[in-house]
């Protein structure tokens, strides 16, 4: 087997859901086989040293396919002996593919995520993405609404979806100290483990909680992660001080138990921006899943992929407040059925989302 060079923004400790994707998915290759550019980040020293591959880092936060950028990725990949390129994701850096191949790359291999799904839709963007396809071997998708939107442009389109590491997202998992540092106590609690962005609908969430209150008078909204969105969200928010409680951002370490707090999982993503902003696939459900919890999910892109409607979850239009909170108000009554759909969803994961078998389906991607 070949080595191989990852090249990405998306890389950990830069906080999101691709970075996590592709974190994981790194470093469950063969560690002598793998070599990672990525740009910087705060606390990247740190982060790196802890990782089995090496991990060389640009002096920018962004890569852009410049021909700097195209120059370091062929001297690494000479250098460190990589006949395979991995994109952490296709758009941009897919673009350097061309480049890298006339200096002895043989193999390209690119994940797709939402945002590329935005590029097809766009003139312009859609001419770069159809030069990506035209010299990257095999790209990835997480959905079936992704790979139709991305076939006319993108060739050998095989689906690589994110995993779950069940050993930490279990039921057993303990969510008592989250919910005495924040007052939460024995009530009700809506959880959502998501960036603070607009289209992951936390403050759909905070609008539908006064309909949630009004049948679960204790109900409590839980808000973990950060984001550009925070100040919005807190200014819808007001007067609710006492039930919407935002965490800020939490350690990955600290996740599991953040999903533990709550009884019932909820982010109604929606689209945006004409179908230029579209939610992925959303491994936040099947963490949720794994520690046990109901889910209610967003109508965007591949969510619904995530659930297993009526069985695991349910999913809404994100931009309907009454369904929002009916279907958080029947979660939170209904302790049985949201046991039922808890046990369903661990079993789904421990089934079906395994980061080793994602894992195993890139290494045979990179090196057939």
């Amino acid at each position: 087997m070949g080595r191989t060079l990852l090249v990405t923004n998306d890389f950990p400790p830069r906080p999101g859901g691709i970075q996590i994707f592709v974190h994981k998915l790194a470093v469950r290759l063969p560690k002598d086989d793998l070599v990672v550019y990525a740009s910087s980040w705060k606390g990247a020293r740190e982060f790196d040293a802890e990782q089995p591959f090496e991990v060389v880092r640009d002096r920018t936060s962004v890569l852009l396919p410049t021909p700097r950028v195209a120059r370091r990725a062929a001297d690494l990949a000479r250098a460190h002996g990589c006949d395979a390129v991995w994109f952490g994701a296709a758009a941009p850096l897919g673009l350097l593919a061309a480049g890298l191949k006339k200096k002895g790359i043989e193999r390209a291999v690119a994940l797709t995520h939402g945002h590329e799904v935005g590029w097809a839709a766009l003139p312009g963007a859609r001419q770069m993405l159809g030069r990506i396809g035209r010299h990257v071997d095999v790209s990835t998708y997480l959905s079936e609404y992704q790979r139709v939107r991305l076939a006319p442009l993108l060739r050998n389109l095989e689906r690589l979806t994110p995993g779950v590491d069940t050993d930490t997202f279990h039921p057993d998992v303990d969510g008592s100290t989250v919910r005495a540092k924040y007052g939460l106590g024995d009530r009700p609690v809506i959880v959502c483990v998501s960036r603070l962005v607009p289209r992951k609908g936390q403050d759909m969430l905070i609008r539908a909680l006064p309909l949630v209150r009004a049948k679960v008078p204790d109900a409590a909204l839980l808000i973990v992660s950060g984001g550009p969105d925070r100040d919005r969200l807190g200014t819808l928010a007001k007067g609710q001080e006492k039930d919407v409680v935002f965490t800020g951002s939490v350690p990955w370490t600290a996740l599991p138990e953040h999903y533990a707090a709550g009884d019932v999982y909820a982010m109604p993503c929606r689209t945006r921006r004409r179908g230029l902003d579209v939610e992925g696939l959303g491994i936040v459900y099947l963490e949720a899943s794994a520690t046990g919890l109901p889910v209610v999910a967003g109508d965007s892109g591949g969510a619904p992929d995530a659930v297993l409607k009526g069985e695991t979850g349910y999913v809404v239009d994100g931009r309907d407040v009454a369904a929002i909170a009916d279907r958080l108000t029947t979660l939170l009554l209904d302790r049985d059925l949201a046991r039922r759909m808890g046990q369903a969803g661990r079993a789904w994961v421990e089934k079906q989302w395994q980061w080793d078998t994602q894992a195993d389906r890139l290494a045979q991607l990179l090196h057939p």
